[in-house]
């Protein structure tokens, strides 16, 4: 099983900066995702800049949501943030 969102900011260019829950950071890009349905709303920066954890993985007020799989799979991954994960465990 992959990590989960542990925290998640909205940065320039439809690019999410994540905090997983095994303590890896990385930038997920949606900008491939916002010509598709629900994720148009997504185009509006202030609105892309409301993004949440909701139940471990990044979501929008209208329901909007991105498995947490395919963040952690298609994140570029920066390094380990500690030698425990986020929820206090090993790594």
């Amino acid at each position: 099983m992959n990590p989960r969102v542990a925290s998640i900011q909205a940065e320039a260019n439809y690019r999410l900066h994540i905090l997983f829950t095994n303590g890896e950071r990385g930038v997920f890009d949606c900008s491939h995702l916002l010509d598709f349905g629900v994720f148009r709303e997504l185009r509006d920066e202030e609105y892309f800049r409301r993004v949440a954890v909701t139940y471990g993985t990044a979501s929008w007020p209208h329901e909007q949501d991105i498995c947490p799989d395919t963040l952690y799979e298609e994140a570029v991954l920066e390094q380990r943030t500690a030698q425990h994960d986020v929820a206090g465990g090993p790594a």
